[in-house]
């Protein structure tokens, strides 16, 4: 029975096909590996997210987390599912073999752990968040912090979290006000409050490792403002003993639980720290030890931040993946109507898959979904090139490229593999509104994303007013550069010359428009219109990939060929029905549009 999580068929082209991950065992980091091994993690992690992670995403959902005022409930299905996720070594499956790590490349790592997050988006955010926080730690902590929470973190004992937003301050960091005080033997004193803190209180692991931006104050105790003064720390649930066993109570407190229209089963919390309900060694304050250098908390998060954020498209990309899936197999079943010319009510009602309508909301559903899986493993491909890549030229081309397509990475999948959600509900009709069906889940949890780490909004500004002029502009040619590349070898073959020349059209014009738009010469003016770019500049990235795949599925016969018919398919409508929305959106921002700029407060 195929699954309905993800296609193992997709996965297989996308990773040994295009990606061309068998190469990367050439390198001396994953020297110990081979394809059988790549195919026995994905195996692994298929089986246990089919049998341990979505038999309970419903349950999950409908039972949310609980706080009794002292202890945070949550169904034991949790816990026993991310004990086998634990207990198989993929905590650390992408790490050292002296962290008791897998070494796997982050290509072949993240594929197999998107069954996770398309089994049980809920419960697989808790081991997400700290292999994101025990990243962050490896990077920048000193071997001290490593030996004491990176690796309890990665056997599966401890678990992270990552602690940036305030209720006053939102996405404005620099608004923060949590206060980071020295103490005499070293460490800090935290007092603040935090706010949407995913997986921040529960009784799943030994103890939580919480990884939070504060402020040091000056000499006269004021803190330093704007983002300069923000430095990040180490802040564990409970104390961790010289010999590594669990100690007594840090002074981190749920005040209480955010309760979210998705992702139910992940606890989101606000946080106290420091408001003197425990009083580790003696007195209030919860004891958190600086990481890296002070003051350079932010560039340290940003770390965890950007992964996350391919994390964040990743998910996206699997809940409109299994709903997808979902409704093609609804589609399949269910029978419904008849052609628009077969006249006799007596004849026998067809699937509704033979219906064009529902065959086009399929197609875009598969064009979506397949896209933003394809644009995310291209990203996790990059990372394993600027750490194993062979010059320090192809690692710094690959670290430009992850860059530039970070925002994208996690905005596009955010927005258009959510409308794949709405049009699988669609698909279903009156039952895909209900409870009774998946779909309608799918479409709440993954809703959130486009608001988890930074929305559509940030992430605009973030591509715009950074990315595209950073170093003058060499992502933004290192990503040129590959496109053309694709255009070179797509324009000889006679049946993508055509999408060929309609990508080159479109990413010509957004390199003109960007340089229209920075020499407007007022950067509100520049940016004012920065969510539009994103939606543009994604669509047209999001094209390139279909180009890319559709070079390795043209011309392929044989057993498989529908599946090669079927990457065409998805591909032709993408350039014929999405391609274009760009060159309107382009239209717009060349305009240098101040609609939405000079819109006044009263005038709503």
């Amino acid at each position: 029975m195929q699954s309905k999580i993800l296609s193992r068929r997709d996965l297989d082209f996308l990773l040994y096909e295009w990606l061309d991950a068998e190469s990367l065992t050439r390198r001396t980091r994953y020297a110990d590996h081979s394809r059988e091994t790549f195919n026995a993690a994905l195996d692994t992690c298929e089986q246990i997210a089919t049998d341990l992670f979505a038999p309970h995403n419903k349950k999950n959902d409908q039972q949310e987390p609980h706080f009794d005022g002292e202890t945070v409930h949550i169904i034991p299905e949790v816990k026993t599912a991310l004990k086998a996720f634990c207990d198989a070594g993929l905590m650390a499956a992408g790490q050292d073999y002296e962290l008791g790590g897998m070494q796997l490349p982050v290509l072949v790592e993240k594929a197999g752990l998107s069954y996770f997050k398309g089994a049980n988006i809920g419960t697989s955010a808790y081991p997400f968040l700290t292999i994101g926080n025990a990243n962050t730690l490896l990077k920048h902590g000193t071997p001290e912090q490593i030996d004491t929470f990176v690796k309890p973190m990665m056997a599966g004992r401890f678990f992270g979290t990552m602690c940036l937003s305030e209720p006053q301050a939102g996405s404005s960091l620099s608004d923060i006000t949590t206060r980071a005080e020295l103490q005499e033997d070293g460490a800090y004193r935290l007092r603040g409050n935090k706010m949407w803190i995913s997986a921040g209180e529960h009784e799943l692991s030994e103890n939580i490792v919480h990884l939070v931006l504060a402020k040091i104050p000056d000499a006269e105790g004021k803190l330093i403002p704007g983002v300069k003064g923000i430095s990040l720390f180490i802040v564990p649930k409970k104390l961790v003993n010289p010999d590594g066993s669990i100690g007594e109570r840090n002074d981190v407190v749920l005040a209480g639980l955010n309760h979210k229209m998705g992702y139910r089963g992940t606890t989101n919390c606000l946080l106290n720290f420091g408001e003197g309900k425990f009083k580790p060694k003696g007195k209030a304050g919860a004891i958190g030890y600086l990481v890296g250098e002070p003051h350079k908390g932010l560039s340290y998060m940003f770390h965890m931040m950007n992964e996350a954020r391919i994390g964040v498209g990743l998910g996206a990309v699997t809940l409109g993946y299994t709903g997808y899936l979902h409704a093609l197999e609804y589609a399949r079943e269910r029978p419904q109507g008849r052609h628009p010319m077969a006249k006799n009510p007596a004849d026998p009602q067809i699937p509704i898959i033979q219906h064009t309508d529902v065959k086009r909301m399929l197609l875009a559903q598969k064009s979506y979904v397949e896209g933003g899986l394809a644009l995310n493993l291209y990203c996790a491909r990059l990372v394993d090139e600027e750490r194993t890549g062979e010059s320090e030229q192809e690692r710094r081309h690959a670290a430009l490229l992850l860059d530039i397509l970070t925002p994208i990475a996690k905005s596009w999948p955010s927005q258009w593999c959510l409308e794949a959600n709405s049009l699988a509900i669609q698909v279903h009709g009156g039952y895909g509104y209900t409870r009774e069906y998946n779909v309608e889940q799918f479409y709440r949890d993954n809703r959130l994303n486009p608001i988890h780490e930074g929305t559509h909004g940030i992430q605009g500004l973030d591509l715009l007013g950074r990315k595209v002029s950073m170093q003058n502009g060499a992502a933004f040619k290192a990503l040129g550069g590959e496109v053309q590349k694709t255009i070179a070898k797509a324009i000889d073959v006679p049946a993508l010359a055509g999408y060929a020349k309609s990508l080159g059209a479109a990413i010509q014009r957004i390199a003109a428009v960007t340089e229209k738009l920075y020499a407007a010469g007022d950067m509100n003016k520049t940016l004012a219109n920065a969510s539009v770019y994103l939606e543009a500049f994604g669509h047209t990235v999001v094209a390139w990939i279909w180009l890319e795949q559709a070079l390795r599925a043209v011309g392929k016969a044989g057993h498989d060929a529908d599946f090669y018919k079927g990457k065409l398919q998805a591909c032709a409508f993408f350039f014929k029905w999405e391609l274009p929305k760009v060159h309107t959106q382009l239209d717009l921002l060349e305009s240098i549009d101040t609609t939405a700029l000079d819109m006044q407060d009263a005038w709503f």
